[in-house]
């Protein structure tokens, strides 16, 4: 199994975005992909067309050691490739305190998934837009992980925290954790601003961006309010291509 997790404590850098279409590019191609949602929004169950909200049995359950991790999969039906996912609500933006007493916290996720070993191709993790403990579970679980970024200002502000934490996980809990890459998205190659920032980006993690990068394409933003990835909401888009791309590029460079 590669297991990736998908982390940037700013919000609306397109984690949620990334890690749904990825999940579905992938499994067009044949793999076996399990969606992990570890984000108290649900944003990627309710992408995913789960009512997150009515759930009584997601990943907080699994994280406190109530259930299997087994027992939170809900089966997705795509038309190309079918998608399994790990859901989440706001019932998890307790775990920070319910779950902080726990001895071995920082290893919950990473025991529970060791459950399915073998079962999946893919397991990609959206993280919170934060650097706590929901994050630290999925860097500690994750082989590798992905840094989504704006094209944007800010895009560069904070990714230092992000890599520090990653080097004491590495450092401490998990030294198998490597960088598998950065992807820029809401890029719009008319803008200069948008230029400027890709040259920054490039210039400050090198050969470890992605050369496809994710255009600005207001079907990105409409394909979750349908529940949809951007393959079944609008597969001629230039997000269906985008992502169609970087999941290539992704599944050439995943380490086994």
């Amino acid at each position: 199994m590669k297991i990736i997790a998908f982390a940037n404590q700013k919000g609306g850098v397109g984690k949620t975005t990334t890690t749904a279409n990825l999940g579905a590019a992938m499994a067009d191609k044949g793999h076996k992909v399990l969606l992990v949602d570890m984000d108290p929004q649900g944003n990627l169950s309710v992408t995913s067309g789960v009512k997150a909200h009515e759930l009584e049995i997601t990943i907080y359950e699994v994280l406190k050691e109530e259930i299997k991790i087994n027992e939170t999969i809900i089966h997705v039906d795509r038309p190309n490739g079918d998608i399994d996912l790990v859901p989440s609500n706001l019932n998890l933006s307790a775990s920070e305190t319910v779950l902080n007493a726990k001895p071995g916290r920082e290893f919950l996720l990473k025991e529970a998934l060791e459950e399915l070993e073998n079962e999946y191709d893919y397991i990609l993790i959206d993280c919170p837009p934060s650097l706590g403990l929901l994050t630290i579970n999925a860097l500690t679980a994750a082989k590798e992980y992905i840094i989504p970024l704006a094209s944007e200002y800010l895009a560069l502000y904070g990714t230092s925290q992000l890599l520090q934490v990653v080097d004491i996980v590495r450092k401490r809990i998990n030294p198998d954790l490597e960088m598998l890459g950065v992807v820029i998205t809401q890029y719009d190659g008319r803008k200069i601003h948008c230029r400027d920032i890709v040259e920054q980006i490039q210039e400050h993690f090198g050969d470890k961006v992605f050369k496809t990068m994710i255009r600005s394409n207001i079907s990105l933003t409409e394909a979750p309010s349908f529940g949809q990835d951007i393959f079944i909401y609008k597969d001629s888009s230039p997000g269906a291509e985008d992502y169609r791309a970087l999941a290539e590029e992704i599944m050439k460079g995943a380490k086994v």
